[in-house]
């Protein structure tokens, strides 16, 4: 059985690619305290006692505010220590996924999906870590397979103090009975978790370098979700157009998915993903 190294373990995703390659792989989860990324011997002296063959990279300081607040702290962790993994990564072999985000597209003026060569500008802390981090790593190991992904989501938490996200948001709001609240200045791909690890089997044969890896949507938020209740024939009229978010400078960080299919792997929409979701978590609402 192949052995399979997640950082991250204790977060989102990767608690949940433990959870679904477990038996299909020798899993190495280790925590804050049995590996810090940021130290490059800390990071050997394991990858040298585990000797991984796959690597799943998900270990992060994702939330965007710590970023603007604390940049070194977060530098060290999403820059130096994914630079630390890939390089390590590299000394034995292992073939290795980067988790990167669609937040590298933010500030660009382009209003399209995004393509994965196009020129990249972040515009705020964390996007500007993570292209650093894209960068270093490639130089380091350019077998690395640097995974773009957008934002994501379940149907349920793995433990109670997981912070909520879009689905689950959604679900509670619909229930409370309450207004639900939209943004019509942002467009993004908003992406099942379960397809992103699932798709994580069939990332591990792809060639180093950056692919986008979530699913593509040409609607904005509002748009996404007003269709989403039509289509399960939900009352629309608790919707509510947020105009004011992104009014200054309209966000479009959706991402073409054209390099990955090309390579074999593909994404449900967002809109067919989220309806599908709905009607087996919610079939009478």
């Amino acid at each position: 059985m192949k052995k399979l190294l997640i950082t991250g373990a204790s977060g989102f995703l990767g608690g949940r690619a433990v959870r679904f390659y477990n038996g299909k792989y020798e899993i190495y989860a280790p925590s804050h305290s049995e590996l810090d990324i940021t130290d490059a011997k800390s990071v050997c002296t394991l990858f040298d006692a585990v000797k991984p063959d796959l690597v799943i990279h998900s270990a992060a300081i994702s939330d965007v505010g710590i970023c603007e607040k604390e940049p070194e702290m977060s530098w060290k962790i999403n820059v130096d220590g994914s630079r630390n993994i890939a390089a390590a990564s590299a000394r034995l072999r292992s073939k290795c996924l980067l988790c990167s985000s669609d937040q590298v597209y933010f500030g660009s003026g382009i209003k399209e999906a995004h393509k994965e060569d196009e020129a990249i500008h972040p515009a705020n802390i964390y996007g500007q870590e993570k292209k650093q981090a894209e960068e270093e790593c490639l130089e380091a190991n350019p077998s690395c397979v640097i995974l773009r992904l957008s934002w994501m989501y379940d149907t349920a938490a793995l433990h109670e103090k997981e912070h909520g996200d879009f689905f689950r948001t959604l679900i509670s709001g619909l229930h409370a009975s309450s207004t639900l609240s939209y943004p019509v200045h942002d467009i993004r791909g908003i992406t099942d978790v379960n397809e992103v690890i699932q798709n994580f089997g069939k990332a591990w044969e792809l060639e180093g370098g950056i692919y986008n890896f979530g699913s593509p949507n040409n609607k904005n938020t509002y748009e996404t979700v007003h269709a989403m209740f039509t289509e399960l024939g939900w009352d629309t009229d608790r919707l509510e157009k947020n105009e004011e978010a992104f009014a200054s400078n309209p966000r479009n960080i959706s991402m073409c998915p054209n390099k990955l299919n090309n390579n074999g792997i593909s994404f449900s929409s967002t809109l067919d993903a989220l309806v599908r979701k709905a009607k087996l978590s919610l079939p009478l609402a």
